[in-house]
């Protein structure tokens, strides 16, 4: 009998691994192909719901094995619809995943990481540091959550799924990969790529990566200023990714994919209300096709930043579309329960 601690998650195995372990159990290859739909397709939670597999390969499967699966330990509700999720992780790690609802869509906004990294300065997530990365199971049984709770509440489909969660996406490459293509498969959730989007604050040699590898999701920059100062002095990021660096990187992406560049902004008091930044940003906008968000700021607990006033939003909105780039006010939502932009932080 192999210790629990001992165990392998069962879904680290490819298909083909699958297959091996079953004939070396003397059992037939096709086995695997029933357990890996159970895993991925049914989302299965535990060997006991494999209920087309005899149980003495579960049980032989519970011998080896073990799923380590997500688990929502609470979920808060907000008077707009809005649902966030502390999802316990097998390690004891906690995370949060939030469900947005619109009329025409239901969105998952799931993490990457279990805290973050980049210290940006408005940002709660920014406050825990890093622990670790999630596994692309841990990523993918987020978006399984949420679009459970969209069926159940909502009786919709899940529509979207955005990285806009803890952590920076881009700095957990491989298991976020990983988890989008099993999201995009057809042995999996059978989502379409365009309905993904990554949000990153701008790691331009990463960014080429992605150009490289050939990535069908969309991709958003948090940007908040296209002033050198400006940025790094809010994104320590900027630092060392400076904007010429980004605007490269930027360059190469749509040379590559020729999709379009989506920009996030917030616009603060007294930091990057004026004419002088809504105008650098246009310049930054005319680098590659784009389109921004301009979106409404969620304080944290400190008020270090302010909601700039309705004005100065509009000047923004007023320039760009002077300069032909589509340019959204976004509100958001789930405020009331810390569920909205840069507000995550584990506080349950």
């Amino acid at each position: 009998m192999i210790a629990a601690t001992e165990k392998k998650d069962i879904r680290k195995l490819t298909l083909a691994e699958l297959k091996e372990f079953f004939v070396e159990q003397n059992e037939k290859p096709f086995r695997a192909n029933q357990v890996y739909e159970w895993l991925w397709k049914k989302s299965a939670k535990d060997f006991d719901q494999m209920t087309n597999v005899s149980l003495e390969l579960r049980e032989k499967l519970k011998q080896h094995f073990t799923i380590n699966h997500i688990r929502v330990d609470t979920m808060q509700r907000s008077e707009d619809g809005t649902i966030k999720n502390a999802v316990n992780l097998y390690d004891g790690l906690v995370v949060e995943s939030v469900l947005i609802p619109t009329k025409d869509r239901i969105t998952a906004c799931v993490s990457s990481q279990v805290g973050c990294s980049l210290d940006c300065k408005f940002c709660a997530t920014a406050r825990l540091k890093r622990i670790r990365n999630l596994s692309a199971d841990e990523i993918y049984d987020q978006v399984v959550a949420i679009r459970q709770q969209a069926e159940l509440f909502f009786n919709r489909p899940l529509t979207n799924i955005v990285f806009m969660g803890m952590g920076e996406p881009l700095l957990n490459y491989t298991n976020v990969l990983a988890a989008i293509d099993k999201i995009t498969s057809p042995e999996g959730l059978n989502m379409a790529s365009k309905r993904i989007t990554l949000s990153t604050v701008g790691i331009a040699k990463m960014i080429k990566k992605m150009a490289d590898d050939n990535v069908k999701f969309n991709l958003a920059v948090s940007l908040h200023d296209a002033l050198n100062e400006t940025r790094s002095a809010i994104m320590p990021i900027n630092q060392t990714n400076p904007l010429e660096d980004l605007a490269e990187a930027l360059t190469y992406w749509y040379k590559k994919t020729r999709r379009k560049v989506t920009y996030e902004y917030v616009v603060w008091k007294d930091v990057n209300d004026t004419p002088e930044h809504a105008n650098a940003l246009v310049k930054f906008c005319k680098i590659v096709p784009s389109k921004v968000n301009l979106i409404e700021y969620n304080p944290i607990d400190d008020g270090q930043f302010q909601q700039a006033s309705p004005q100065a939003v509009a000047m923004y909105q007023a320039l760009l579309a002077k300069n032909g780039i589509v340019a959204r006010i976004r509100k958001s939502r789930g405020k009331d329960i810390d569920a909205a932009c840069g507000q995550l932080a584990n506080k349950t």
